[in-house]
């Protein structure tokens, strides 16, 4: 059989074209919705304003005020945990094999919610303010432990794997029944926590973008970003992994290392994003459904999409949830999980079809 490699150098150049023609307009959409969010608030600034405040060519001492100290790391933290959560998400069906891989299905999100309970109840974390409001006293500790125990799921889960040979239903099973018994933990804690404590556990639980500062950022997007790194660098051996086990070993991929090990990244960023901002489900399930739709499951197009697909979506919802009730704020949890459970059900339905 004759091949006409010119023709095939064409078709290969238009298939990878179009990729990046999506990604990049992505990328401008991104942009365009990161200016849209330092614009959009109780407080309303003219885009003008914005674009000279961030160039520092003068404007009021209130804009700045408003863009460099509230709108902008709230803006950028929504950013880099969407990217984050949806490029773990895209990480974790790949090499497990199975659509439902996520950081909220595997248990992460629920040990998370379990250490900041746990934190408010034994460690006197959660208080309430002259003002009556419920906070939390001490967000170090709170965050510590959260981080902590998402951690311990996350290695109890590759531990478990390694005993069975990293198997991908191993390690989704053993996710199902993390979130089960860390959500039974949390539950009981509840049960006989005071009101200020149990007001706030369920303050903590809300994902909240604006929670992060910029030291909180800096530390958020340097893990994101090695975290991704990391995941390119592999995106060869998750295409062979895609293909099937014994494809992969055939090709020489060391299957049970790389299985492992982008497991543990993947958690490593899902646990220090939730741990700062709070449970933000759904990002990380759907986003890598709707980018494999439409870009298709190559992971060299399917990662960088993913991660510009959940900046752009976590970001468009936490502007949304900023004006929906404004002046009052409401958090983009609530959104993400009302927006994303029916999403994803009419991916599931036309999937089918």
């Amino acid at each position: 059989m004759h091949f006409d490699h010119g023709t095939l150098n064409r078709d290969y150049a238009r298939y990878t074209h179009r990729k990046l023609v999506l990604i990049s307009a992505g990328l401008l959409i991104l942009g365009l919705a990161v200016i849209h969010g330092i614009a959009s608030g109780a407080a309303r600034i003219p885009v003008a304003d914005v674009l000279r405040s961030l160039i520092g060519s003068g404007t009021s001492q209130r804009f700045d005020l408003i863009v460099w100290q509230i709108r902008l790391p709230q803006v950028l933290a929504a950013v880099v945990a969407g990217a984050g959560l949806s490029v773990s998400g895209a990480v974790m069906q790949s090499i497990l094999r199975n659509p439902l891989g996520s950081p909220f299905t595997l248990g992460i999100s629920h040990a998370a919610a379990f250490g900041a309970a746990f934190a408010v109840m034994i460690l006197g974390s959660g208080s309430m303010t002259s003002a009556g409001a419920i906070a939390i006293a001490n967000p170090m500790v709170t965050t510590a432990a959260a981080f902590t125990f998402s951690m311990i799921a996350s290695l109890f889960i590759v531990a478990v794997s390694r005993m069975r040979g990293a198997k991908p239903e191993t390690m989704i099973l053993a996710g199902v029944a993390l979130g089960a018994l860390f959500t039974a933990g949390t539950m009981l804690l509840q049960f006989f926590a005071d009101d200020v404590q149990l007001a706030a556990m369920v303050f903590w639980t809300f994902g909240d973008a604006a929670r992060a500062d910029w030291q909180d950022l800096m530390l958020l997007g340097a893990v994101t970003l090695g975290a991704s790194l990391y995941f390119f660098f592999n995106v060869w051996n998750y295409n062979a992994v895609d293909a099937g086990d014994e494809t992969a070993r055939g090709l020489g991929v060391q299957v049970a290392r790389v299985r492992l090990w982008g497991m543990l990244v993947a958690s490593l960023v899902t646990a220090v994003i939730v741990s700062f901002l709070g449970i933000i489900g759904f990002v990380g399930l759907v986003c890598p459904h709707m980018v494999r739709r439409v870009i298709g499951g190559d992971n060299r197009f399917l990662l960088p999409a993913s991660a510009v697909l959940g900046a752009v979506l976590l970001l468009l919802a936490d502007t949304a949830a900023r004006l929906i009730l404004a002046p009052h704020l409401l958090p983009v949890s609530i959104l993400t999980a009302f927006l994303g459970a029916p999403v994803f059900m009419v991916l599931i339905i036309r999937g089918r079809r």
